[in-house]
């Protein structure tokens, strides 16, 4: 298992970077529509959807994504604020500061084709038009979002494992520890102030690095937050994966689900600094 997990990394990050730096505008947003429809298609399975109606959410869902991005003009080059995104945006931030934590303290199971699939929008819409958004700003700007993310999983991972004793969420994700979730706060800490440094915008005074610290700690919580609340669904839905596309990965929803939560966020502070 650990080699297929190592093997399938390497050519998950290779695929990626080809994509991210090569592909043109057009090329990436068409690339992030399908992924979009892929993870719906695997949303819907866990949610139970019939197999016909799962294709034709999944299909539908990476046509939104494709017509959502021309129409904010994520396929040309010059295109530096799409402003139409806000909405989008705003509302999956709403979703997760709002929502979701009430939704993981209550563990509500999803009942209802309709409120599954409006679910599955909200969760998938905004990143994926996010991850066009950003790659068209910078593929550097988009590649440190989410290498933040990863940051942030991998660092939970072995805080956890050398020293993790209060679970965090024991009957949604026992394998999570409180220790974990604030060794990943300490490291996309030093992570963030690592890239500003790197790109020349060092802190000036204490306030501003007050609120960079206390802007990093909300993205981790809200990233652990995205890895929790699919978690807690594909318990619900007796299911240890999203899917089998990725051999010893699990399927799309898997590798994304942190960034279902934080990439929409990345998104709005992009626009709101770019007034």
């Amino acid at each position: 298992m650990l080699k297929a997990r190592v093997i399938t990394a390497l050519f998950l990050l290779a695929g990626l970077l080809s994509a991210v730096f090569l592909l043109p505008a057009f090329g990436w947003l068409a690339f992030v529509s399908v992924v979009c429809g892929a993870a719906a298609a695997e949303w819907g399975e866990i949610v139970g959807f019939p197999v016909f109606r799962k294709r034709i959410y999944a299909f539908l869902l990476g046509f939104i994504c494709l017509a959502g991005g021309l129409v904010a003009g994520l396929h040309r080059e010059e295109t530096v604020a799409p402003f139409s995104l806000v909405p989008v945006y705003a509302v999956s931030a709403l979703f997760w500061v709002l929502c979701a934590p009430f939704w993981l303290r209550a563990r509500w199971a999803l009942s209802g084709s309709g409120a599954s699939a409006i679910v599955g929008v909200v969760l998938l819409l905004p990143p994926s038009l996010a991850m066009a958004h950003l790659r068209l700003l910078s593929p550097w700007l988009l590649l440190g979002v989410m290498a933040a993310v990863w940051v942030a999983d991998i660092a939970a991972y072995f805080t956890g494992r050398a020293f993790g004793k209060r679970k965090l969420a024991p009957s949604i994700s026992p394998g999570k520890s409180w220790e974990g979730a604030y060794g990943a706060v300490l490291a996309v800490v030093i992570y963030g102030f690592l890239c500003l440094s790197f790109t020349g915008h060092g802190v000036s005074d204490a306030g501003t690095g007050v609120v960079i610290v206390g802007a990093l700690v909300a993205f981790t919580a809200i990233s652990i937050m995205g890895d929790l609340f699919e978690s807690m669904l594909k318990r619900q839905a007796g299911v240890k994966d999203s899917g089998t596309l990725l051999p010893g990965h699990g399927g799309i929803l898997d590798r994304i689900d942190s960034l279902t939560s934080t990439l929409p966020f990345a998104g709005l502070l992009v626009l709101w600094f770019a007034r």
